[in-house]
């Protein structure tokens, strides 16, 4: 029997409904909905703090000092905030970074939101804390370009940092410190207030109907969650996409040579440097071929703020990912044998992009603080 095109509209929205009573159901047992073979989807559970890095108050504003002071770089021009705008989703805004002066980076910057959360830091994952993350973007030659030393001497000549760090830590400022307080801060930047997470909550108006609609597919027939999984939507793991060359990066000399740098500081094989043209994602950390271009999965949450999108922000909006996935990735070696055509139709792929936009809470605003000054000439801390 051939159907009509307002009966498959009906048994889309039957199944639609059959999934959505099974998520309100779980809501009003207070259990976030599980996908089949994957991590629970839900509100965030509470910032949990390193032993050794206990969160205070004082440490936080601190922290939060620092992460807005250009005298955590080089030459002084290039904080954590240069990349990491809270007005951009605490990423640039860019599709690829801007770099340290005299270079220009060849990958997306990473949204600082939710960071607390990740198990591993980077689009490939090389490090594993975020007093790791900052002490490699700040030390980066294309990033922040500092010498350490250098920052301790810089801040030991300012009185109110050595007031501070005295109050925080009982010492004179080091780098190791400096770290701490920069992650202390950098854990207090959450998302709140989410639509999605009220649903699950109970709230069964917090989301749209067509948001719902997109959930069901996020779950079922596009099997987002597979990779796109837990409290943070994201399973942490690395996969091969194939997403498109970025063409600022082929046409860019400057971004052409920061990753040659790469290839060449990550010591990858020489056969592997001298044909350099494409990032090739994990493979820098592991050098295993299987890992060629691979990239960490990443949290969708705050979508609304993070774009542009992917590890070369080749995607400008999430109309562009949810198609690229539709028909099934792009074609790259090592590429992840999950991803498939999705076969969504135009108001099945506008609904999923419905639900990934529910994932968004409040703008996470932030001041920048005022500055200390030097003390030109009054050694106010010396090295012991």
């Amino acid at each position: 029997m051939k159907l009509t095109h307002a009966s498959r509209r009906f048994l889309a929205l039957t199944a639609t409904a059959a999934a959505l009573t099974m998520l309100l159901s779980a809501c009003n047992n207070s259990e976030p909905f599980l996908g089949e073979g994957a991590a629970k989807l839900g509100p965030l559970p509470p910032v949990s703090n390193p032993a050794d890095n206990p969160m205070t108050p004082d440490k936080v504003d601190l922290g939060k000092m620092l992460f807005f002071d250009g005298r955590l770089s080089g030459d002084t021009s290039t904080p954590c905030a240069a990349c990491h705008i809270p007005d951009k989703g605490w990423g640039d805004g860019n599709a690829l970074s801007r770099g340290y002066p005299g270079t220009k980076h060849w990958r997306n910057s990473q949204t600082v939101l939710n960071s607390a959360y990740y198990t591993k830091l980077f689009w490939a994952g090389e490090v594993t804390s975020l007093e790791k993350q900052a002490d490699s973007a700040a030390t980066g030659n294309l990033a922040g370009n500092l010498d350490p030393q250098l920052a301790e001497e810089r801040l030991r000549q300012i009185p109110e940092y050595v007031q501070r760090w005295q109050k925080v830590f009982g010492t004179a400022p080091t780098w190791d410190t400096a770290l701490k307080a920069i992650a202390a801060f950098e854990r207090t930047i959450v998302s709140t207030n989410v639509p999605f997470d009220k649903y699950v909550q109970g709230d069964k108006n917090a989301i749209s109907s067509t948001a719902k609609e997109g959930l069901a597919l996020f779950a079922g027939k596009a099997n987002c969650i597979q990779c796109h999984s837990g409290a943070l939507f994201t399973n942490q793991s690395f996969a091969a996409i194939g997403v498109p060359r970025n063409k600022e990066f082929d046409t860019d000399v400057q971004r052409q040579i920061a990753l040659r740098f790469q290839f060449y500081s990550r010591g990858v094989p020489e056969a592997e440097y001298r044909k350099a043209d494409d990032d090739l994602g994990l493979y820098y950390f592991t050098k295993r071929d299987q890992d060629k271009y691979k990239f960490r999965v990443p949290s969708l949450r705050d979508l609304t703020y993070t774009g542009p999108y992917m590890h070369n922000g080749v995607f400008t909006t999430l109309d562009q990912v949810v198609d690229f996935y539709n028909k099934g990735g792009g074609d790259v070696p090592n590429k992840d044998p999950r991803l498939k055509p999705l076969n969504l139709s135009s108001s099945e792929q506008k609904a999923l992009v419905a639900f990934l936009l529910s994932l968004s809470g409040d703008p996470v605003k932030v001041d920048a603080p005022k500055l200390p000054e030097y003390a030109p000439g009054i050694p106010q801390a010396p090295v012991k």
